[in-house]
């Protein structure tokens, strides 16, 4: 594990980070939504390996499960929630220039992170 980030909605664990790509799991608390955002410089994939997600994209809501994978391309709004009582999780798959923490543009946070 390289790094391991505790946030209000669950935690994430990056299992690689090379200069170009970067492979994020991310698990989702029940009940609990990440932040309404977008990146300028990353592209990325996410693929459900445990639970049931929601996901927010461009203001289209979709309901993914085990095995399914969305895209999420450059500059598009996203946002992932788990509306279900069970934790769930999901791989995410970064590619582009950058993928610091810094190139997440929150247009809404339920915890009042900017």
């Amino acid at each position: 594990m390289l790094e391991i980030g505790e946030r209000p909605w669950g935690k994430y664990y990056v299992l690689e980070d090379e200069p170009h790509f970067k492979v994020k799991r991310i698990e989702v608390n029940p009940g609990q939504r990440l932040s309404y955002q977008f990146h300028h410089k990353r592209q990325e994939q996410w693929t459900v390996i445990s639970g049931e997600v929601t996901v927010i994209l461009n203001d289209e809501k979709k309901v993914l499960q085990y095995g399914e994978s969305l895209s999420i391309p450059r500059g598009a709004k996203h946002r992932l929630m788990n509306l279900t009582t069970k934790p769930a999780a999901i791989i995410e798959v970064q590619t582009g220039t950058y993928f610091g923490e810094d190139d997440i543009v929150r247009l809404e946070d339920d915890y009042d992170r900017k």
